[in-house]
């Protein structure tokens, strides 16, 4: 293999998908999903990479990250993505920044493992050899019988003995009913299966330390994001105040948030996204800094974007599993893994890379720009 291999051609496409039904987690609703594709051409080989995020996230590919890395050397992932995180500096980070970069490197790390003809977990080099998984759904928006045909198609059908579902409806003011769908998510999955909740920010700080301590009786285990990830100093009040595990993480997009979050002992778990937080080069950094403290890391959403990065960090808990990108995943590409009894294993087929292709005649449906 020449190390004289450049990279030829940056493009994107950008794909967004219906919802399969109306979703609304505890601040937010939506009925679409759109996903932006990243493509990275050398020497014939292709690479993919992508992020969800809006369609103006394409334009940032394009406009501004394109130009900095067509031309440099195809192995050197690391000095690409410093070099489109610098390109990036006036137009500001977080967000609709950072996640065009963040396709862009999931995709320079899947050409990289191709052009080695490597699935991507042995050129990272494996810490473990299967994922574990959680199911992530159970919107507020569903009603008793929807919710609870999701969580059993998980724990009776796949396997899976960790689910989610999203609380703090209307931003916490419907209390009562989060309780009672609490409740019969337990009694839907039985007492041997872990049951985990999402607030995303949705209550106050008080409010969530009530409600957690309510939680606990139900035997759940995972509180994400009871109060706002920006309130880091009020995480880790609430995180002392109960037993079950405080995460959160999700919405950062440097690794200096990473860094004062941990800081700040706002978490037991540190979430983080690859499609958000700049990439594989730096999701892989976000973990060691967890590890330095002796935190366990779990991959936000987008699982086959995370699954091989996955297993090259010890100290992974687990990956989340979630309705709405594991349903666009399978419609957009072939490859995708099976989380049959709870894990997936990348890798094992030897495919080269992230192991996914785009179905270009299925993805045409979906496909805006």
């Amino acid at each position: 293999m020449s190390d004289t291999l450049v990279v030829e051609q940056v493009g994107t496409s950008v794909f967004t998908v219906p919802t399969d039904a109306p979703e609304a987690d505890g601040t937010l609703s939506w009925d679409s999903t759109t996903l932006i594709l990243a493509a990275v051409r050398c020497g014939g080989v292709t690479g993919l990479g992508y992020t969800y995020a809006p369609a103006a996230t394409a334009r940032v590919v394009d406009d501004l990250l394109a130009g900095v890395v067509t031309g440099s050397p195809a192995l050197d992932v690391p000095r690409m993505n410093e070099a489109m995180h610098r390109a990036a500096r006036n137009a500001g980070l977080p967000g609709v920044v950072t996640q065009p970069i963040a396709a862009v490197d999931i995709a320079l790390w899947d050409l990289k493992a191709r052009l080695l003809d490597l699935p991507l977990v042995r050129l990272l080099g494996a810490a473990c050899e299967e994922v574990p998984v959680y199911g992530s759904g159970g919107f507020t928006t569903y009603d008793d019988e929807r919710q609870e045909r999701q969580l059993r198609g998980w724990v009776e059908d796949e396997g899976i003995p960790r689910v989610k579902i999203k609380i703090a409806e209307s931003w916490g003011r419907r209390e009562d009913r989060d309780r009672r769908r609490v409740a019969r998510a337990r009694a839907a999955i039985g007492e041997s299966a872990h049951l985990y909740v999402d607030a995303n920010g949705g209550y106050a700080a008080k409010q969530a330390v009530r409600v957690g301590r309510a939680l606990a009786d139900e035997g759940v285990t995972w509180f994400e994001e009871p109060v706002s990830f920006d309130h880091l100093t009020t995480l880790g009040l609430i995180r002392d105040q109960l037993t079950l595990d405080v995460a959160a993480g999700e919405y950062g997009y440097t690794l200096p948030y990473f860094e004062h979050m941990l800081a700040a002992g706002a978490v037991d778990c540190l979430q983080a996204d690859v499609t958000r937080c700049g990439g594989i080069t730096v999701w892989l950094r976000v973990a060691a800094l967890a590890q330095a403290r002796g935190i366990g890391v779990s991959g936000h959403c987008a699982p086959h974007a995370h699954a091989h990065a996955a297993a090259a960090v010890p100290n992974l808990r687990h990956l989340e599993w979630f309705h709405d990108h594991v349903r666009i995943e399978r419609l957009l590409f072939d490859g995708v893994l099976d989380p049959g009894g709870g894990s997936i294993t990348p890798g094992a087929d030897g495919a080269p890379g992230l192991g996914l292709t785009l179905d270009t005649e299925r993805a045409q449906t979906y496909r805006v720009a």
